[in-house]
């Protein structure tokens, strides 16, 4: 099942040492990336996650994000399809992100 997480939930997930950080992957394309990113996150573009599934771990929960959540969605479908559990998908994405979270981050 992929649960939606908001922006203030996954900040304190990541900040909860007594709790098993997610993998948080960005799948937006390069250019966009380099316009805007969070720390910490593994870039890994929407188009070469079939190709890169042996670099993720299945049991390790996971958080998707794009630039609003549609295609961070269809990549958790996906990796639910591929047997992965434990999927989230960050709601409004990066650009939530960045209205909730981390104003100072780049808005396109």
């Amino acid at each position: 099942m992929i649960e939606p997480i908001t922006p203030a939930e996954l900040k304190s997930w990541l900040e909860d040492s007594g709790r098993e950080s997610p993998v948080v992957i960005d799948v937006r394309e390069a250019w966009e990336h380099a316009l805007a990113r969070v720390e910490g996150t593994r870039h890994m573009p929407m188009q070469t996650i079939p190709s890169r599934l042996t670099e993720l771990d299945a049991e390790r929960p996971h958080v998707l994000m794009c630039h609003h959540g549609m295609r961070s969605y269809q990549v958790a479908q996906f990796l639910e399809n591929q047997g992965f559990g434990h999927l989230y998908n960050l709601s409004g994405g990066i650009d939530a992100w960045a209205e909730d979270v981390d104003p100072a981050l780049a808005r396109y």
